[in-house]
């Protein structure tokens, strides 16, 4: 097995009495695209820092393809950070911005006077950092903008300038906070696209800090979810969404968020809610606390009753156009509960009418109270379902 191009040891981190980071091990391996995405305040931020060299550790070591590089200064580090605010220079235009950190790193301090550009081996110089702007520029689509500043340019355009000040550097890894949230949602989706293909041509690590889940689970190659200075799970985005390790990653990933139901478990092994037996073959002892969790598109209604049935009220329906979200309640529940459903049999519901609600067997997920899952077996495949 290769050595992570990336690898956070134990990293821990206060501000003031505050804790901030508790102990993160995070491996990333070369070439591999991470999303570290959590709610605000929750670290990831904070952690690239670290990555980046622009905050220290309290406690535990960052490794650069098997380096221990803690110590060293962020310039020396070899990555491209890119800030969410673009950080560009307003006097300076696309091109200078770009050229900044090649002349800064190319050139010795004689070398950037007004006039040493005359000089035979300082032309040659500037010349191959020309050259490599335009190449940088011509990828990301910007070459008309070159000689623009910054104020003179759309959100969406300082952004790429911004990413090519990155690429010039031919970094060894892309570290990106938050490098999309102030664009427009449309520009948003497309900037996603531009990043990744950056991230494929480059073919660096990249490390992106995001709240956003749909930009998390579109770009990634694999999802670290943070919450209250921890990682909860590493994994692929669709282990992340399908097989969910703790339920404060089950209920932080999803849009609609997952339907959460509390359960006792009863003698029969089965998980009864409000009454009502909604899931078997618990691996729990008799009268634990559980809560189940259903995405809305494993959540079906019917008019009928039946076993593992849940009568619920019907509240409201949004049309979504592909799609529509069927909102009800069930009696002694306070949680809304939607269902995800074509359009087309959503139109044949009415709001207030009573239904019943069932859940896919085969998706349904358990979890502790503590949070964790449990395992169960399904009747039906006789297979155990547990989280990873």
């Amino acid at each position: 097995m290769s050595e992570p191009a990336i690898h956070l040891r134990g990293i821990a981190k206060s501000f003031g009495q505050t804790r901030v980071l508790e102990g993160i091990d995070l491996a990333v391996a070369p070439g591999e695209f991470i999303a570290l995405v959590g709610p605000s305040g929750c670290g990831k931020s904070t952690l690239l820092r670290i990555a980046a060299g622009l905050e220290a550790p309290d406690e535990g070591q960052v490794m650069l393809a098997g380096r221990d590089v803690t110590a060293m200064r962020a310039a020396d580090r070899d990555m491209a950070m890119v800030f969410q605010s673009y950080a560009l220079y307003p006097h300076l235009s696309a091109r200078q911005n770009m050229a900044l950190p090649l002349v800064m790193r190319r050139l010795s301090s004689t070398e950037r006077l007004p006039f040493a550009g005359l000089l035979p081996g300082v032309r040659d110089k500037l010349a191959t950092i020309r050259a490599e702007i335009e190449a940088a520029a011509g990828m990301l689509k910007i070459t008309p903008l070159l000689e623009r500043k910054p104020a003179h340019m759309s959100g969406g355009q300082r952004q790429r300038v911004a990413l090519g000040r990155a690429l010039v550097r031919h970094p060894s890894a892309f570290l990106m906070d938050e490098p999309l949230s102030n664009l427009d949602a449309a520009l948003r989706v497309h900037m996603r696209s531009e990043i990744v293909d950056l991230h494929r041509r480059a073919g660096v690590v990249t490390l992106y800090v995001t709240h956003d889940q749909e930009e998390a689970l579109g770009m990634a190659d694999r999802v670290a979810v943070m919450l209250g200075g921890r990682i909860l799970q590493v994994a692929s985005p669709d282990t992340i969404y399908r097989d969910p390790a703790h339920i404060e990653v089950a209920s932080f990933i999803g849009s609609p968020r997952i339907n959460l139901l509390p359960a006792v478990i009863a003698a029969d092994g089965q998980a009864r809610v409000a009454g009502h037996a909604m899931a078997g073959h618990i691996a729990a002892p008799t009268g634990d606390e559980v809560r189940l969790g259903i995405r809305p598109e494993h959540l079906s209604l019917s008019p009928q009753p039946g076993p593992r049935r849940l009568p619920v009220r019907l509240d409201r329906i949004e049309f979504l156009g592909a799609e529509a979200l069927v909102h009800c309640r069930a009696v002694g529940i306070t949680d809304v509960l939607i269902a995800r459903m074509a359009p087309s049999a959503a139109e044949a519901l009415r709001p207030h009418t009573t239904l019943h609600a069932e859940a896919d067997d085969a998706r349904l997920l358990v979890f502790a109270r503590g949070g964790t899952r449990v395992a169960r077996v399904l009747a039906s495949r006789r297979t155990a379902i547990h989280a990873e």
